[in-house]
């Protein structure tokens, strides 16, 4: 083990230590002893009070084409008190009523959030990539009492179908800021155990599976985050001889995910740092102009915007010298990019890190940085100081060190339960709230390393993929007597889509397949690589087709080109 290692394993235990900021204490969460942070905050309204300390701050920056937002943490309370008051009385929002969000990143998201969850009530953060369909069915299991949906996404639907009013939230918000004056927050009683989010999740029969997140499994994911951060700037003693800048946060990942909206605009305010939103299509010349204007210090990112942003000709023209902290995950971070990115931003050697989480798992359950990271890219790291980690076989027993298996995770960041879905939760959630993730890895000296992500899952730019919703969807073609779906490598996107399709003779072409399938699934669903066969898949006993046959079969035509 390195100094570096030595350093951080030391930093950390004088953290969580009796009497230290992030001491650590046994409750009981969900039924189950587990360990938590003691100075957390109780919920998320708690959250939102605290953070008037930084009244005269920026919090929210978008900037879109040549318009900029801005609000400051006085504005965005302001705004959430009136939004808060017009749900409750335009729209008897009450606790445990849910208020749905499908729309792109903007000021009015975040603020329609923070009021939601103000109330006791719960936000459902819909997937902003979605078709009308997946809106559909996510609404039929959500129940909300409305929708807030940008103009885009209200074109994509037919409100009038709907069993649920909606709000186009660039004309509906303007008008409810000026009608309600939003004097206090709500008081109504809101339990640390009480859902406060929804967010959607894809899941292995094809149907999107709605994740519920108490306010104890979010205030104890920014404890974590603000753990990581002193952990890692107490290792680091070349951070003090930086120039001290104010906390800015760069943001280019989707609210409707844990990283853009937990691990930012929810830590972010908790921390009094200001965000700094780019609009639109990730642009890296956007997104450096940002980085260099704003005097951005930390930025987390997907394998693909970091690849995307590296590849930039002129990257080295731009001032990052503001940058101090970096980070990755949703995919796995290549070591070729990790190495250039850290020659790219010396000052962020000992802070760059990666980890492993998922949605069930509020975010986060391992992380791997700075020295740890550069002597071995490959693991993604020690678990978080509230969250224990198992490897076990397919009964459900634990295995020792070095054994491939199933990851479990334990801990206050482990899910409620899926949404109105019992059978789903039991089936992943096992005895003493062991979260069964359906990922494949092993433990090496207290390291975790992920094997494979759900087996057939693709990780196509950041974003999950399941075959069996895109399967369903082609085999509806009455063209298409069968199909398989799996991921090949992409240099853009860390893994494509590719569609194996046994036709009844027709053939239809791929144009045509892939305008059948975008009818019903997002965009970034539909295969783009297309091998279409006479003959049947290779199946087992039991008639499941053999995925890894097919995959075998990809590796050696790619070996042999």
């Amino acid at each position: 083990m390195t100094s570096g290692m030595s350093s951080l394993a030391a930093v950390e235990e004088r953290l969580v230590a009796p009497g230290a900021p992030f001491e650590l204490i046994e409750e009981e969460v969900l039924g189950e002893q587990v360990r938590v942070f003691k100075n957390r905050p109780r919920t998320l309204r708690d959250v939102l009070l605290s953070a008037r300390e930084f009244a005269q701050r920026e919090y929210l920056v978008f900037r879109e084409e040549n318009r900029e937002h801005r609000l400051t943490f006085a504005e965005h309370e302001a705004q959430v008190r009136s939004i808060a008051e017009a749900l409750r009385e335009q729209f008897d929002v009450g606790p445990g009523d849910r208020v749905a969000i499908v729309a792109a990143n903007r000021p009015e998201w975040i603020v329609s959030f923070w009021a939601t969850v103000s109330l006791g009530a719960i936000c459902v953060g819909m997937n902003a990539w979605w078709t009308a369909e997946e809106i559909r069915l996510a609404l039929e299991n959500s129940q909300p009492k409305l929708l807030l949906s940008d103009r885009t996404r209200a074109s994509r639907i037919d409100a009038s179908r709907l069993a649920v009013p909606v709000l186009i939230v660039e004309d509906a918000l303007p008008r409810l800021l000026e009608e309600h004056p939003g004097i206090d927050l709500p008081t109504d009683r809101i339990r640390e155990s009480d859902p406060a989010i929804i967010l959607y999740t894809s899941g292995t029969t094809g149907r999107a599976k709605g994740v519920v997140h108490t306010h104890a499994n979010v205030t104890n994911m920014i404890m974590v985050s603000f753990w990581h951060g002193a952990r890692l700037m107490m290792a680091d003693p070349g951070q003090a001889e930086l120039p001290e800048l104010p906390n800015t946060v760069l943001v280019t990942s989707p609210l409707f995910h844990v990283s853009g909206l937990h691990c930012a605009a929810v830590t972010a305010l908790a921390g009094g740092a200001k965000t700094v939103w780019p609009m639109g299509r990730f642009d890296p010349a956007v997104t450096l102009s940002l980085i260099e204007r704003e005097r951005v210090t930390g930025w987390g990112y997907t394998s693909t915007v970091l690849r995307r942003l590296l590849r930039h000709p002129r990257i080295e023209d731009y001032d990052m010298s503001s940058l101090r902290s970096v980070g990755g995950g949703g995919s796995p971070i290549p070591k070729t990019l990790i190495d250039r990115a850290r020659r790219l931003w010396p000052q962020c050697k000992l802070t760059m890190g990666v980890g492993y989480g998922l949605t069930e798992g509020t975010a986060f359950a391992t992380l791997q940085a700075g020295e740890e990271l550069h002597a071995d890219a490959s693991s993604v790291g020690r678990p978080v100081p509230v969250v224990d980690v198992e490897i076990r076989d397919a009964e459900g027993q634990a295995l020792p060190d070095g054994a491939e298996g199933e990851i479990h995770l334990r801990g206050p960041l482990v899910m409620k339960g899926y949404w109105n879905d019992p059978e789903a939760t039991r089936e992943v959630i096992k005895e003493g709230r062991w979260l069964k993730t359906g990922d494949v890895g092993v433990i090496r000296e207290g390291r975790l390393y992920v094997e494979s992500r759900k087996r057939d899952l693709i990780l196509r730019g950041g974003e999950n993929v399941y075959p069996a919703e895109i399967e369903l969807r082609l085999e509806l073609h009455p063209a298409v007597l069968e199909a398989a779906i799996i991921g090949v490598a992409s240099d853009e996107y860390g893994q494509e889509v590719k569609a194996i399709v046994v036709t009844d003779g027709r053939a239809p072409s791929a144009v045509e397949l892939e305008a059948w399938v975008a009818e019903t699934l997002a965009y970034y669903k539909v295969p783009r690589v297309w091998e279409f066969r006479t003959e049947p898949l290779p199946r087992n006993a039991t008639g499941k087709v053999l995925k890894e046959v097919l995959r075998q079969a990809e590796t050696s035509r790619f070996i042999e080109e």
